[in-house]
């Protein structure tokens, strides 16, 4: 497929972009108290505007401390901010990109209660989003004039750092959202009731923007076109509030779908597939006449698709520039192979921020938000480096490594690289585990890695001996707990299940284990073979090693596919017709199935580990699931590492 339609120029108002791709808008959680911004988010930018993205979102930047409410993405209510602003807006300046300053009144019933005790504000007082109990404050009018003036502040910070336009985030049912959705405003003044009063808010905020920076910066307006709940804003609904919008003065109009009660909507998982939100894009073409810009989980091809089908001007990618900041540049030079693929797992992008109330990565791009300090140098003093084991922790060590410079022989003891990783992605949901598996194969020959597959390594080969440095990881496989009958002819692994599926007869099949492995090889059964699949799960719930925004997509999908989970449930025996199970109340029943798939979790295989720590501990180091039992993230910033401090 050619690219070429994803790099002409398009205009927003007065602001030529040198082509249609844009990094969406994302939060880094980064900055500091006082509300600037960290040197390392501004790196981060940079670093996708020297790749050749042609428009960079900044994450929403809050009105000020108080409506932040603890979000680390920064404020504009000072002067003191601007120094780090014009930096970012200087070094995106720099290699020809175009840089948009997004500003937000704060998240509102979907915020926590604040530092201070006080309840989340909102158009009006409905229970908070994550404490039903707390009753959220109705702003007033006179809170809404004073918001009014913060805009124009704010406005003028953004044209005082130097940003080309400004985006209002009025998206995934924050504040502004809850003012335009009949289902959040309950109001009986000027502002609730009829869909003009609805559309008052955001248009008083248009105008008072506009009053600032008139015709100097392009004004754009990011906004849900489908809630994708009962009682939401539908479709229809909101092509009302576009013409309206787009008389009020915006120039352009950032669309997407869903809000805090579709949440999978607002971070979409692999499940959803790729251009999961362009849908909402033809419907509004025929609206409103001013450029349209849609997200969602885009790739290279779908970004070429919706560009060529005429329904919008640009296309955002998010984690796709996480993962690959360099992803313009390399398809404008005809080099769509090296694009890395996002795996679309928000592991570690919101999973870190969400889970662990600290800044974005990503789980195959280590230097996301490290531009500076993880930077892959040249060596001037070259090693002989040996790598066993071609997994994702082995791939990327090989492959950091060789671009620093050394020699490196890799070993795998299978006849194709990839580890488990090579052999888990045959649902169509894990196909970007299967293009990035097909990556790193790519760039290792590329780089000149001398592979050697169907090679397995003892402890005894002089090469170890030889070699300077000696990185490995030998990978895991399944546990087989010691349950009668279950080396049965009807009974496989689930890796087996996935290299070997005509392993899977018959048409009842049973999977014991309801961790991540077990329900994605369900969904991939049930939906891609139409089988009927029952889970088996000792725990009281399925899915405890799944984040929760990619559970909320899954669990709907397994529900969709007739998929039965059994909770709380033991596996004590497997027969020819299917396996007896206990109970919590210590009762057992019997699970017909034909064939039944063991997915107790995983184990590391350390013969070889073992025996070359013991031989040459001092210039060993261990990665991926023979140092710690780990997702794909883990063992490629184990590879990352382990390479850069040779």
């Amino acid at each position: 497929m050619g690219y070429e339609s994803l790099f002409t120029p398009f205009k927003i108002g007065n602001m030529e972009v040198k082509n249609r791709i844009g990094l969406s808008p994302m939060g880094t959680n980064s900055a500091f108290t006082n509300g600037r911004k960290d040197a390392q988010e501004i790196d981060y930018f940079i670093e996708r505007a020297k790749g050749g993205t042609g428009i960079l979102y900044m994450g929403c930047q809050m009105l000020n401390e108080q409506i932040a409410q603890g979000s680390m993405e920064g404020y504009l209510d000072t002067y003191t901010v601007l120094p780090s602003l014009t930096s970012v807006c200087d070094g995106c300046h720099r290699y020809g990109a175009k840089i948009v300053c997004q500003i937000s009144p704060g998240t509102g019933r979907n915020a926590f209660p604040d530092t201070f005790g006080n309840p989340p504000i909102s158009a009006s007082a409905l229970p908070s989003v994550f404490n039903p109990d707390v009753i959220c404050h109705a702003l007033t009018k006179e809170e809404i004039a004073q918001m009014m003036e913060g805009f124009k502040f704010a406005a003028g910070v953004a044209s005082d750092a130097g940003f080309d336009a400004i985006e209002i985030h009025a998206h995934a049912g924050y504040l502004i959202d809850q003012f335009m959705s009949p289902v959040w405003n309950k109001r009986t003044d000027e502002y609730g009731g009829s869909p003009e009063n609805c559309a008052r808010f955001p248009k008083e905020i248009v105008e008072a923007i506009k009053s600032v920076v008139g015709d100097s910066m392009p004004v754009i307006f990011r906004i849900s076109l489908d809630h994708r709940f009962e009682g939401g804003r539908t479709l229809e609904d909101s092509m009302k509030l576009l013409k309206v919008l787009e008389a009020a003065g915006v120039d352009a109009f950032d669309i997407d779908a869903g809000c805090y009660e579709t949440l999978d909507y607002i971070f979409p998982p692999s499940y959803l597939g790729e251009s999961c939100m362009s849908y909402v894009c033809a419907e509004a073409r025929k609206a409103v006449s001013v450029p349209l810009i849609n997200a969602g989980s885009h790739n290279p091809d779908s970004a070429v698709e919706l560009i060529e089908s005429g329904n919008v001007d640009f296309v955002n990618m998010g984690r796709a520039l996480i993962a690959d900041p360099y992803l313009p540049n390399k398809l404008m030079t005809g080099h769509p192979e090296d694009v890395r693929p996002c795996l679309r797992c928000n592991e570690y992008c919101i999973g870190r921020i969400w889970n662990k109330h600290t800044k974005l990565s990503c789980a195959i791009n280590p230097q996301a938000m490290e531009e500076v300090r993880f930077e892959i140098k040249k060596t001037d003093s070259p090693k002989n480096v040996v790598v066993i084991g071609g997994g994702p922790g082995g791939m990327e060590a090989a492959r950091v490594a060789a671009i620093e410079g050394h020699k490196v022989t890799l070993f795998e003891k299978n006849s194709k690289l990839g580890g488990v990783m090579g052999d888990i992605c045959t649902a169509k949901f894990k196909n970007n585990i299967k293009k990035l598996t097909k990556w790193y194969t790519v760039q290792l020959e590329k780089l000149g890695v001398d592979v050697r597959l169907n090679t397995e390594i003892t402890g005894d080969e002089s090469i170890l001996e030889e070699c300077d440095n000696i990185i490995i990881g030998c990978g895991a496989v399944p546990v087989t707990p010691p349950i009668p009958g279950i080396d049965g002819n009807n009974v496989i692994s689930i890796l087996d299940a996935h290299r070997d599926p005509s392993l899977i007869k018959g048409e009842k099949i049973v999977i014991c284990g309801g961790g991540a492995s077990g329900l994605d090889g369900a969904l991939e059964i049930a939906s891609e073979m139409g089988k009927k699949v029952t889970v088996v799960e000792m725990l009281p719930e399925c899915g405890k090693d799944v984040f929760f925004i990619n559970k909320i997509t899954l669990f709907t999908k397994l529900a969709e596919n007739g998929v039965e989970l059994m909770t709380n449930t033991k596996v004590v025996s497997i027969e020819e017709n299917g396996l007896t199970v206990e109970k919590q109340d210590k009762t057992t029943e019997t699970v017909l199935a034909d064939t039944v798939i063991s997915a107790f979790g995983m184990k590391p295989v350390l013969t070889t580990v073992d025996a070359v720590k013991a031989k040459y501990h001092l210039k060993t180091r261990v990665v991926g699931d023979s140092n710690k039992l780990g997702k794909i993230g883990e063992a490629v910033r184990d590879g990352f590492y382990a390479a850069t401090s040779l």
